[in-house]
Order: C-alpha cells, then sequence, then structure tokens
C-alpha cells in the first residue's frame, strides 16, 4: 500500500493541466451500456475508479479497450447481472443500474461500497425506477430490477440533502428508452448531469431541461454510437486553487470550466485570495492576508462538499475563526481528527466545524479517511513546518489523476513511497 511523504514549507508556483472529471465519465462509461454500437469517450482521467467501471463494464460482456486518456465501449450481448466483488467497492457503480434496466428491461446489481463519508442511501434510485414501472427487490446485498414494460413518468428526487446527482444520472438513463415522456422534479443540477445529457443526446436521446431543476425526456426506441469529450474537473481545480493560497504561491490551473467554479472562488476571494481568469485560464494567489470565512456545503451551484476537506486547511492557517457546515454528508469531518495531529484546532458542533486559525502547522503522519479529506491532508502537509506522511492514498488515486506528479512540477516536495 502506497503513502506520500512530503516536506512542507515550499510555495506551489507554475501551470497545472486539468483532467477529465471523474464524477462525468463513471455514468457516462455506464451509459455505454445503452446501445450495442461504439462509444468513444475522451478526455478519460487514468483513475483506479474509471479502472474499476471499466472492469465492471466488461464483466457484463462489453468490449472496452483503453487508449491513453480514450475510452472505447462497444456493449453488444450483455449479462444483466453486475459482478458482486467489483461492484460493492465503488458507490458510483449503482449507475449502471438505470441502463441495464432501459435496455434489458432487467438488472441486479449489488448494493455498492465507496467512501465511509455518511450514509448515502440508494433509496431514491429505486423511488425513480419504480416511477417509472419497474419491480424492485433487495435480495441477499443485490437489488433486483425488473420492468417488462417501462414506461415515463413524473418522478420527484429531492431528498433530505437536497436532489440526488447520481440518482438523477440513473433515472435520465433508465428514462432515454422508456416509452412515453418523462419528468424529473427536483433533479440535480450539477455540470456533471449536464455532461451526461449532452452524452445521451449524442446518442439520440431527447432531453430537454439538463441543468435546470426540472428535467424532461422523451423516450426513444434505441441509441447509436457516439463521441464524446468529458468536461474537465471542477473539484481538481478548486482543489489546486486552494492549495496555492493556502501555500502562499501562485498557480495557473489550465483548462478548467471557471463557470462551474463560481462558489469556490467566490469563497477563495472572501478569505484573501486573488483569482484571474482568461478564458479556460484561472491564476490563483494570495492577495495580502488571510481572513476568516463562513462556508456551508449546498448543493450545485452552492459551495461543494467535495472541496469542504481542502478549504478547511485553508482555514487553519488563517486567523480568527471560521465555521464551516456540512449539509451534504453528516460525516464528512472525519479528516479534523487528523488535522489535528499537525497542530490545528477544529471543535465539531453538530453539523458545523468551528476552526480556531492562525496556528502553524508541522508535519506528523496522519491517515486518509476518504477521497476528498486525502486531498485536504496533502495540502495540509505542503503547508506545514517538517514532513508529513500520508497514509492509505488508495483514496487519493480514486479521484486524482496522478497527483503527486502534478504537484511535483509545481514545486511540491513530494514522493510517493511503499507503507511498511
Amino acid at each position: 500500500m502506497d503513502s506520500l511523504l512530503i516536506k512542507g514549507g515550499v510555495p506551489l508556483h507554475g501551470e497545472v493541466e486539468i483532467s477529465g472529471a471523474k464524477n462525468a465519465v463513471l455514468p457516462i462509461m455506464a451509459a455505454t451500456l445503452l446501445t450495442g454500437e461504439k462509444c468513444i469517450i475522451r478526455r478519460v482521467p487514468d483513475l483506479s475508479d474509471v479502472g474499476f467501471m471499466a472492469k465492471i463494464l466488461s464483466s457484463l460482456g462489453a468490449k472496452v479497450t483503453v487508449d491513453g486518456d480514450t475510452v472505447t465501449v462497444r456493449a453488444g450481448k450483455l449479462k444483466p447481472v453486475g459482478n458482486y466483488d467489483l461492484i460493492r467497492k465503488m458507490r458510483g457503480s449503482i449507475c449502471i443500474l438505470g441502463p441495464l434496466l432501459g435496455r434489458q428491461r432487467q438488472a441486479k446489481v449489488s448494493l455498492p461500497g465507496g467512501c465511509v463519508i455518511g450514509t448515502r442511501p440508494i433509496d431514491l434510485h429505486l423511488k425513480g425506477m419504480r416511477d417509472l414501472g419497474a419491480k424492485i427487490t433487495i435480495q441477499s446485498g443485490y437489488v433486483n430490477a425488473e420492468a417488462p414494460e417501462l414506461r415515463g413518468g413524473d418522478v420527484f428526487l429531492g431528498g433530505r440533502a437536497g436532489p440526488t446527482v447520481l440518482g438523477t444520472a440513473n433515472v435520465m438513463m433508465a428514462a432515454v428508452l422508456a416509452d412515453g415522456v418523462t419528468t424529473i422534479e427536483s433533479a440535480a443540477c450539477e455540470p456533471e448531469v449536464v455532461d451526461l445529457a449532452a452524452f445521451l443526446t449524442k446518442m439520440g436521446a431527447k432531453i430537454s431541461g439538463a441543468g435546470s431543476p426540472t428535467i424532461k425526456i422523451t423516450g426513444v426506441k434505441e441509441l447509436g454510437g457516439v463521441e464524446h469529450q468529458v468536461i474537465p474537473d471542477r473539484i481538481e481545480a478548486a482543489t489546486f486553487a486552494i492549495a496555492a493560497v493556502t501555500t502562499n504561491g501562485e498557480v495557473v490551473i489550465k483548462g478548467s470550466r471557471p463557470e462551474h467554479l463560481g462558489a469556490v472562488m467566490d469563497k477563495l476571494r472572501e478569505a484573501g485570495a486573488k483569482v484571474e481568469r482568461s478564458g479556460t485560464t484561472l491564476t490563483v494567489s494570495r492577495n495580502g492576508h488571510l481572513r476568516p470565512a463562513d462556508i456551508t456545503t449546498m448543493p450545485y451551484s452552492g459551495f461543494p462538499t467535495d472541496a469542504q476537506a481542502q478549504m478547511m486547511v485553508l482555514m487553519t492557517m488563517t486567523p480568527g475563526i471560521s465555521i464551516i457546515t456540512e449539509r451534504i454528508f453528516e460525516s464528512r469531518f472525519m479528516h479534523v481528527s487528523e488535522l489535528a495531529r499537525l497542530g490545528a484546532d477544529i471543535s465539531i458542533e453538530g453539523p458545523s466545524a468551528i476552526v480556531k486559525g492562525g496556528l502553524k502547522l508541522s508535519g506528523a503522519p496522519v491517515m486518509a479517511s476518504d477521497l476528498r479529506a486525502s486531498a485536504a491532508l496533502v495540502i495540509a502537509g505542503m503547508a506545514a513546518s517538517g514532513s508529513t506522511q500520508v497514509n492509505r492514498i488508495y483514496h487519493l488515486d480514486r479521484g486524482y489523476e496522478k497527483i503527486d506528479d502534478k504537484l511535483r512540477k509545481l514545486g511540491a516536495r513530494i514522493k510517493r513511497v511503499q507503507e511498511t
């Protein structure tokens, strides 16, 4: 098992190219199951989650080839049963349920796993499938879905923490081949949902309203092959932007979609960052002294939960008190105890973390608990004095393409080592 050894105290400087979005490419790969024709996906990041999804598609009978950042899938004759051991390791794998049900009118998919950041039930996914006429049962760790007459209908996907992104994707993929019209209310508005809708539309689907709370889908008889380039990863871009400010450096972030980063850049400016935009390029640095900021995570276009842990690190460097409130996942403060090992002063009160900032961080061994916590600990290690070892970075490899290589090119003293 690998870990990252970081010698801190070096500001980041230089340029970084943003990879394709993990949260967009996984449902797009799943959507290739909707046709027997060849689909070509470009700008695919080299991530362990992408590798898992490729194995899942192959286990279902699809032919998957990878050439650099291009993935080609031809899903001819399919099996309706997903591999239990593969799917249970990754939450994003649940998004094969919709396309299997849409194309084959039946699916058997194991309950998914993933990061331990709180309960993330798939009840809204299943509710959406039932609203389309599917019969759903759960037995022996599997979701069994059957719909001999899959039909359009009205689907409401609002949940306790807001709309469900993967649930919206799943219902969209089932509905494109259903009979009649489906209207999804309280749909997720994230850019990744819009990118999936663009992919499906290129395949021949009839979708309107993606990016808004109401999506309308008119079912078609069949879909065809397509070529598509995945959008850039807004969370990777946010992570590098926060790292630049935290280390008191200046980073040029290339190939991003700044329009997807409004909430993060707004809070960075509030916290004392200088953000300059030129087309798809952002240049981020400090703009004088850091200032405390209060942050509440929300569904898009609010502040993303996937950037909360990284922003908390910046607040530990900021004199004063900052309050970070997590409204999406109830257990997404698992990085707090590890930041405390580095000298941070953070207390948890209900859904909020109270950060008493301005203390100097010093290096120590820390343990990553999930994907974004891993990124936060890497940023903290680069800002701390001395050496920090971030263990269990397999979480990091799920969502950041070659992050240690990219950080080294920006001047970070970071290397990958084998844990002992």
